[in-house]
């Protein structure tokens, strides 16, 4: 069963995540033709190489009889260059097949990673690590990959080639099975105790590796930090415990693969088999033939000794992804999409009723009630750390009530289907985020394929973005860089305002959005938000009088506690809090930003 999903895709294909193992092997019985022809190819390959070993012993008995025919001789030649021809083409088709399952693998695992990732609620990613994250999905995926192919293309191939060849051997005489047999037990014993030490030490390299990888994202991302308190050598430090960590496991899973066993007791068998097949030679129960028939067999059975020690790590690396890959799916998230759910068109009244909200045991917002009409402006002040932010993150589900309800027209937000809810209400943040491609798409990312350029362009023309991007030498199709770094801030939030309107939101959400802007930009900008604002509910988060004053209702927080609203006048004749943060707003300068809660 899938765990909740704010996310999902039609027709999405199940697989079993009951455990790593049966998660891997329900991706491959997905291509069932590819699997079992896989199979049945290197089956056919492994039995036409063995019957190379017959063919060169029937050559050695024509030799040995001097009264057959050359002609004979000339058959056995022929028969084994039709073998070897066969046996190349089978070679081939199962090595292309185990390919194609391997890649195919590999794309719908991540598929299905990306999927589950976008389906998370905000409260699962805020309690990731993006550079574990990003190991899981690029390296602990290409494990997956490798564990298919060449790992599992080596480990059936070989072990089918053992069976094969002991198969034949039989056929030729069954004393011969004596010591093959004898090996073939022990060389188990042997990969089971490989197997099982390698395992935890596999699961210890993925975990660390994730980790080193953490600490290089962590870095990277706060790279402009580090520089500016020249914590440098910090840094390096850190990177280079976890490095160290991870190379400890790696010499500890090179130090398993040196004491593997049965590379040693493959020796002693051959030698022992050899020894034994000059027994039965010496008295006259096998030919100088099916001797060298058996020697060839045997001699076969170094391959899947060899290759077990690499391919087991290979597919016990794999195992181990698929276990952290498998975990990050199965994590528990908050909120479900509610498919099916109520999905009108907003008429955009918000009414909070008794909300109580928590980030685990810390209260964060306590039985806040108010309603917004549509159309309405609601302002939200208060000091720092006061819920402001939070508030507004429950009117879209990025979180959900502990307690009481949030509604919109009437329904409570858990009630509408997920993607109506929030297509239908835009935020624009502070912290503006913005992609790495054009600027026209970065605009016109909330219809994705459905933006159209003059609609992009009126947006930007609204937000007062279009006489900046112009100036640009490939204008809206000027590339920026990710998070938007190679823009100002105020270009930035310029952007992110013209993409919010131009979703035509029911609902709108300004947190502090016009804080890096300057004070003459800013007043074109709100003269074409209060326009466009006409029939829509705005909740607004700011530190600017101007935008405080024309609120149809202000409510004033205080520790998570809601305790007044109303007018700008009514609350400046009976509220001290808001007369002290109203005297602290106009002390400041009014371009200044300050960070929202």
């Amino acid at each position: 069963m899938l765990a909740k999903r704010e996310f999902t895709v039609a027709d999405e294909y199940r697989y079993n995540w009951s455990s790593p193992v049966r998660w891997i092997a329900s991706h491959l019985l997905r291509y069932k033709f590819y699997l079992f022809g896989f199979m049945l190819l290197c089956i056919a390959t492994n039995a036409l190489y063995a019957s190379i070993s017959f063919l060169t012993g029937s050559a050695f008995n024509t030799v040995l009889n001097k009264g057959t025919a050359i002609s004979q001789l000339g058959v056995i030649a022929l028969s084994l260059l039709g073998v070897i021809v066969c046996q190349g083409i089978c070679d081939l088709g199962a090595r292309l097949f185990a390919e194609i399952l391997s890649k195919r693998f590999a794309r719908n695992a991540r598929e299905e990673l990306y999927t589950s990732l976008l389906g998370k609620s905000q409260t699962f990613h805020n309690r990731q690590q993006v550079g574990d994250v990003m190991a899981r999905a690029s390296n602990d995926m290409a494990q997956l990959s490798d564990m298919v192919s060449p790992a599992f293309d080596v480990i059936f191939d070989s072990f089918t080639s053992l069976t094969i060849n002991v198969l034949f051997i039989s056929l030729v005489n069954p004393q011969l099975l004596l010591v093959p047999g004898l090996y073939i037990i022990a060389f188990f014993f042997a990969l089971r105790r490989y197997s099982r030490q390698l395992s935890p030490v596999s699961d210890q390299m993925r975990e660390e590796f994730g980790k080193t990888n953490a600490v290089l994202n962590e870095a990277v991302a706060g790279i402009e930090v580090v520089k500016a308190t020249a914590q440098e050598k910090q840094e390096v430090r850190k990177f280079i415990t976890r490095a160290s960590r991870y190379r400890d496991f790696y010499v500890e899973n090179g130090k398993i693969q040196g004491r593997y066993l049965p590379t040693l007791i493959l020796g002693v068998a051959l030698a022992l088999a050899f020894l034994h097949a000059l027994y039965l030679l010496s008295q006259h129960q096998i030919s100088l033939g099916a001797l060298i028939t058996f020697m060839g067999l045997c001699t076969n059975l170094r391959f899947v000794t060899f290759m077990s020690i690499w391919s087991f790590g290979l597919v016990q690396l794999g195992i181990s992804g698929a276990r952290r890959i498998l975990a990050l799916m199965k994590e528990e998230t908050e909120m479900d999409e509610n498919a099916g759910g109520y999905h009108e068109q907003m008429r955009g009244e918000i009414a909070f009723d008794h909300v109580t909200f928590s980030y685990g045991e810390t209260p964060i917002l306590k039985d806040i009630s108010f309603r917004a009409r549509p159309g309405q402006t609601v302002a939200i002040v208060g000091q720092t750390g006061a819920g402001k932010s939070t508030l507004t993150k429950l009117v879209n589900r990025i979180y959900d009530v502990n307690a009481g309800s949030v509604k919109i027209d009437g329904i409570d937000v858990r009630d509408w289907d997920m993607d109506s809810l929030r297509s239908q209400i835009s935020t624009i943040e502070q912290d503006v985020f913005l992609f790495s491609r054009t600027i026209a798409e970065n605009i016109g990312y909330g219809l994705g394929s459905k933006a159209d350029r003059a609609a992009i362009e009126a947006a930007a023309h609204d937000a007062q973005a279009h006489e900046f991007i112009e100036s640009f030498p490939h204008g809206y199709e000027t590339e920026i860089g990710e998070r938007g770094v190679t823009l100002s801030g105020g270009q930035r939030q310029r952007l992110a305002i013209a993409r919010a309107l131009l979703t035509d939101p029911r609902i709108l959400i300004l947190d502090d959005s016009t804080s890096a802007i300057d004070s003459a930009t800013e007043d074109e900008i709100q003269k074409a938000i209060r326009r466009l604002l006409e029939g829509r509910t705005t909740l607004l988060i700011t530190h600017r009088l101007s935008q405080i004053r024309w609120a149809d209702s202000i409510l004033v927080l205080r520790k998570g506690e809601l305790i007044d609203q109303g007018t700008h006048e009514e609350l400046l004749a009976r509220c001290e809090t808001y007369r002290r943060i109203f005297s602290h707003y106009d002390s400041a300068v009014p371009a200044s930003a300050s960070s929202g809660d």
